[in-house]
């Protein structure tokens, strides 16, 4: 396949989530998350094992800002533990991981990187979680707090910001079906922990922007959804769940409103002002994109929506026909050129620019004898994913970046150590990193880009509107 050719001033990046590479979970006065819970339940993680050195990038981030500079990214999405910066998610910001991420940021800016934070990427502090995590409204104060304080102190040095990384993910992943943590299984019921989630998003805008910041935008995932057939219930199914999953997040950060299909389930829960809130001015949405997902409808949908134990009105099939990754998920890079045109076409002025803040696959490739990790499912992956945004921005569509989830394999939710998602290898016994062929790859595509776009080497503006 032929290198798509993406706009003049396009950024790359790459991502890397503090509980999923970081470890050191009990060091520096670092307090719980709910997934340091979570990993207790027995059968949570596949592997049964958890995140307590993961990458060891606490202790090893300068080896890996050095891959960062190697492979000649514009920006890395990393994001600031909350558990670590704020123990129990209130008071003041530990002092021993404020200097950890003012030497992190330090190296990252010396090596010319450009850092987009995320401040709160999964990780809720377990002791608010103990007083109702997310479906409790208070935890949307604490959070507006927490993001004042860290804005006040690296302001000065983080150029872009994202609030919280995939709101609707973690509402439905971990207090929908309880698949992730904290492991709450409330269908419907779960509906507040998205609302609080969003007025949190909304708090932490405002209050970034009090504290300095410039830029500041968004990480929502999100999927085309299509009905498993043309029956009536799949279609209506499919159409309910493109609500709770795009619709929530998109209308509510760009339109101020929510779905007139969720209305009912949400009486009661928006207080006057709270949409104003959640649309706050946006510098940027950011998409995560992984697949399409195919819905029908369950064969006896449930009525309760506060049932712990209820089951879920919709079923997710499979995706015949398409290549998948080692996770199963089916490869549909047109989805994602499809989803993008669609945005722009439904949004038109109430949409910012554009980033792809997270996209890429899980290929479990291990060093040969001659230690090289050959993982050319992912040079084509991300390839037919770049073209895709290539041909969308063909289309009009502004997108400003492009961030490949991730830099490194660490320890993946609720896969624990079984999957690799990185562009670098790591030795799980070690931790000693190698960079796969897709590493060479994206360096040598990022160049290329330069060197169509402008003079070799040359880097963009930094990310703004």
């Amino acid at each position: 396949m032929v290198d798509p050719r993406l706009p003049s001033g396009f950024r790359f990046g790459t991502v890397a989530a503090a509980y999923q590479v970081e470890g050191a979970t009990t060091e520096d006065g670092r307090g719980d998350s709910i997934w340091d819970r979570f990993v207790r339940r027995p059968g949570a993680i596949i592997d049964g094992s958890d995140a307590a050195v993961a990458a060891d990038s606490y202790h090893r981030f300068g080896e890996d800002i050095e891959l960062l500079r190697r492979l000649g990214v514009d920006g890395h999405r990393f994001s600031f533990a909350w558990p670590r910066l704020q123990p129990t998610g209130r008071g003041p910001l530990n002092p021993l991981a404020v200097d950890h991420y003012d030497r992190y940021l330090d190296t990252l800016l010396g090596a010319g990187i450009e850092p987009m934070a995320t401040l709160c990427f999964y990780d809720l502090p377990q002791a608010l979680e103990d007083d109702g995590g997310w479906l409790n409204r208070s935890t949307a104060d604490a959070f507006g707090e927490y993001a004042h304080l860290v804005g006040t102190r690296f302001a000065d040095r983080v150029s872009s910001w994202v609030p919280l990384q995939g709101p609707n993910a973690h509402a439905y992943l971990g207090y929908d079906s309880g698949e992730w943590a904290p492991g709450r299984r409330m269908v419907f019921g779960a509906l507040p922990a998205s609302h609080h989630m969003l007025l949190a998003h909304g708090r932490a805008v405002i209050a970034l922007r009090a504290a300095g910041a410039t830029t500041i935008g968004c990480a929502n995932n999100h999927a085309p959804m299509w009905p498993m057939t043309e029956d009536p219930a799949d279609v209506g199914a499919s159409k309910l769940f493109d609500s709770l999953w795009n619709g929530l997040f998109l209308e509510a950060m760009l339109l101020g409103r929510y779905p007139v299909d969720l209305e009912v389930l949400a009486e009661g829960l928006v207080q006057e002002g709270d949409l104003a809130t959640i649309r706050q001015p946006l510098d940027f949405y950011g998409v995560n994109y992984y697949h399409p997902l195919r819905i029908a409808a369950a064969p006896e949908p449930i009525t309760e929506v506060d049932d712990v134990d209820a089951e879920s009105p919709f079923v997710f099939a499979p995706l015949l026909g398409y290549p998948v990754t080692d996770t199963f998920c089916p490869v549909v890079p047109s989805a994602l050129r499809e989803w993008l045109i669609l945005m722009r076409a439904r949004f038109r002025g109430a949409l910012p620019p554009l980033v792809i803040t997270e996209n890429g696959a899980s290929y479990r490739a291990e060093p040969d004898a001659a230690g090289v990790v050959d993982d050319q499912p992912r040079i084509d992956f991300l390839t037919a994913h770049l073209g895709a945004i290539a041909e969308a921005c063909a289309r009009g569509v502004d997108i400003r970046g492009y961030y490949v989830g991730d830099l490194l394999d660490g320890w993946d939710w609720e896969y624990g150590y079984t999957q690799r998602f990185g562009l670098v290898h790591v030795d799980r016994a070690t931790g000693t990193r190698t960079p796969k062929r897709s590493f060479d790859w994206y360096a040598a595509f990022i160049a290329g880009q330069r060197g169509r776009q402008g003079e070799p080497g040359e880097r963009p503006e930094p990310l703004a509107t």
